[in-house]
């Protein structure tokens, strides 16, 4: 059974990965802010090379590309699962695109004292042309 207590936390978690969704489609960093933890980093590898991005680098390379809102594309946004593995650790698995590169992202999600925040995003990219 699940206690009120986790219910309210997932209904949060959800409500920042609707902020997510919305500041990659639209391309607002202002939305990130308030979602991504400040000390956050990215990650993602090619198999043979590990990048890691601070979050602030990661913001630069959103506001320097064409938003898919500004494109008009579609929106891909799609919650895979979400694990609360704890009263204050979460894992969500999103996907999203902004064709033709079609996103699969780990985010791993912290409580803090200002509430749920990604502290770490790691992605794949497949490439649909």
């Amino acid at each position: 059974m699940v206690s009120s207590f986790e219910d309210d936390d997932i209904r949060k978690i959800v409500e920042l990965l609707g902020q997510y969704f919305d500041g990659l489609y639209e391309g607002d960093t202002k939305k990130f802010e308030g979602i991504f933890h400040q000390d956050s980093h990215l990650y993602s590898s090619d198999g043979v090379q590990i990048t890691d991005w601070p979050r602030s680098v990661y913001f630069e390379m959103i506001k320097n590309r064409p938003s898919p809102s500004a494109q008009n594309l579609p929106r891909h946004d799609k919650i895979i699962s979400i694990n609360k593995s704890g009263p204050s650790t979460a894992m969500a698995i999103v996907s999203c695109a902004i064709p033709p590169k079609y996103f699969t992202d780990y985010l791993a999600i912290l409580k803090t004292s200002d509430g749920w925040r990604i502290i770490s995003k790691t992605f794949h990219i497949d490439i649909h042309e």
